[in-house]
């Protein structure tokens, strides 16, 4: 068996694309949640920026000319916004310059082109969030700008960690999933298992009598191919005996004649013979030499009709002319056995079809119908219209075949009489042929007998359609 690589193998593979599609899953997955807690922290700090400016505003002294806060109630308020939000305040001239803060952990940078909203200022340790907002003169205080900040410290802390977190989980549970991968791939991939096995222990030992015998809990895909391959097995073990017999039969079937050509041969040379007792060796050879040709023909034939994998070509054909002039050949044989012979055919009966093997179809069952009737019997030919399709019937009043060779009529080298079927010269390949032939044109045969009442062999095609 072919060594498979490691990354070849299709249980490797189905668990490698589970997790490469679990793991880009949680990335995408994970990565909008972190996104997401991320803006949501930054709201949450914007807001209180926003709060913390709007209660540091209306600490403003409105009695003065300057800008400064109320000295009467800046201190206990300004600090209890410092220790409860954490945040830092600065309050600025109209040039940028600092006229008063509240907390020393930042240092703003010169101001220049103050622009009211949010900004992130990054420094050497850690980075800040700061809100600034116009303050509009009033009265005799002029205006200027106040400028609330907070640390983003304890955010990316955070943030740090849920990523920390993330990352931790990304491994243990692509593990599980591959475990798992494994376990269910091992569970999918099983009857692919016994079909690989059976394959090669088919093709080491040959025994085709070996199934799988695969019973799933539902009609999956990989129970209808393990169905597939037993199913496949039989006709390949059917196909196998039915050529084993064939090989058999037609070995017994040229063993014949030419054991009859080596006896007769032996014989004449053994000693000398009268003249006409050569005559008579040489005849004698000449038969056997004939049905030699003609089973070696009729091997031919059949082994070119199942070669399914050639069309016949088929052609518009008057099927009622062909019976007609069929009938008129078999006529004198019917004649020599004293039998009576009768056609009912229906005019422009037309099919699709080859002549010359219809014509080797027709003669061989009106040939049979002769050989087995006995003298002052009937035998009748009928072809006619039922349906879309066209029937045609050869029936005689011979012997009948017993219903227990029915089913076997129609395989090659089938002989119901065989002492009497090589005593009239048949092959055993006749309704063989006939049945080929009549597959060939899409078309079906059967028989129906009464031992002693005669057969009637039907032959039905599809009428031809000038449309």
């Amino acid at each position: 068996m072919k060594h498979q690589k490691p990354w070849q193998n299709l249980r490797l593979r189905l668990v490698a694309w589970y997790s490469l599609l679990t793991g880009l899953s949680m990335l995408i997955s994970d990565g909008f949640m972190y996104l997401e807690f991320r803006q949501t922290l930054l709201d949450q700090i914007d807001n209180a920026l926003e709060v913390t400016a709007i209660q540091a505003l209306k600490n403003l002294d409105d009695e003065v000319d300057a800008l400064m806060f109320d000295p009467r109630q800046d201190g206990p308020v300004l600090t209890s916004l410092l220790n409860t939000a954490g945040v830092e305040i600065y309050l600025l001239g109209q040039d940028g310059s600092v006229k008063e803060h509240f907390g020393d952990s930042l240092t703003l940078p010169t101001q220049q082109g103050l622009q009211p909203g949010f900004e992130s200022l990054i420094t050497e340790n850690e980075r800040w969030r700061i809100y600034t907002q116009e303050i509009l003169p009033r009265d005799d205080r002029p205006g200027g700008w106040l400028k609330v900040a907070r640390s983003l410290q304890p955010v990316d802390i955070t943030l740090q960690n849920l990523l920390n977190q993330h990352l931790l989980k990304l491994p243990l549970l692509l593990s599980m999933v591959g475990l798992g991968g494994i376990f269910l791939a091992n569970r999918a991939l099983k009857p692919i298992d016994q079909v690989t096995r059976m394959a090669e222990q088919v093709r080491v030992s040959g025994d085709l009598t070996q199934r799988i015998h695969y019973q799933g809990t539902t009609d999956d895909e990989l129970e209808r191919l393990a169905t597939m391959f037993d199913e496949m097995l039989d006709s390949l073990q059917a196909t196998f005996e039915y050529e084993k017999r064939f090989t058999a039969d037609a070995s017994h079937e040229l063993r014949t004649p030419l054991t009859a050509l080596k006896g007769r041969l032996h014989v004449v040379l053994n000693q000398p013979r009268t003249a006409d007792v050569y005559e008579e060796t040489l005849r004698a050879i000449e038969q056997e030499v004939d049905r030699l040709i003609r089973l070696s023909s009729d091997l031919l034939l059949l082994s070119q009709l199942e070669q399914r994998h050639q069309d016949m070509h088929l052609e518009p054909i008057d099927l009622s002319d062909l019976l007609a002039a069929i009938a008129e050949q078999i006529q004198p044989l019917a004649d020599l056995q004293q039998l009576q012979l009768s056609t009912h055919i229906a005019p422009d009966l037309k099919i699709h079809g080859s002549p010359d093997h219809l014509i080797r179809l027709f003669l061989n069952l009106l040939d049979n119908a002769v050989k087995h009737t006995l003298a002052l019997g009937q035998v009748s030919l009928t072809a006619d219209v039922q349906g879309h399709c066209i029937q045609v019937r050869v029936s005689d009043t011979g012997i009948g075949i017993s219903p227990d060779h029915l089913p076997h009529l129609f395989e090659r080298f089938y002989r119901v009489e065989k002492s009497r079927s090589r005593t009239i010269g048949g092959t055993g390949l006749g309704l063989a042929i006939a049945q080929e032939i009549v597959h060939r044109h899409h078309g079906t045969i059967s028989v129906q007998s009464q031992p002693g009442r005669g057969t009637t062999f039907t032959v039905t095609f599809q009428q031809y359609s000038h449309r």
